[in-house]
């Protein structure tokens, strides 16, 4: 299935869950917010949150500094 991930698209394999889309792109540590078709997923919710075809991702990482 393909889904557009900050705006690139990203082919995935079907019932992939948010949790899965962080290990593949290797963005699986630190603070992540997640917006899905406009609606921000609780970080809870990532494991039971299944990915449809078409749809549109938001990921940001926290990083901190000073």
């Amino acid at each position: 299935m393909n889904i557009v991930v900050n705006g690139k698209p990203q082919e995935l394999e079907a019932m992939t869950n948010l949790q899965q889309l962080l290990e593949i792109l290797q963005l699986g540590k630190g603070r992540i917010a997640i917006e899905v078709n406009g609606e921000i997923v609780p970080r809870s919710l990532f494991q039971e949150t299944i990915l449809q075809h078409d749809d549109s991702l938001e990921i940001v990482q926290a990083i901190g500094g000073g």
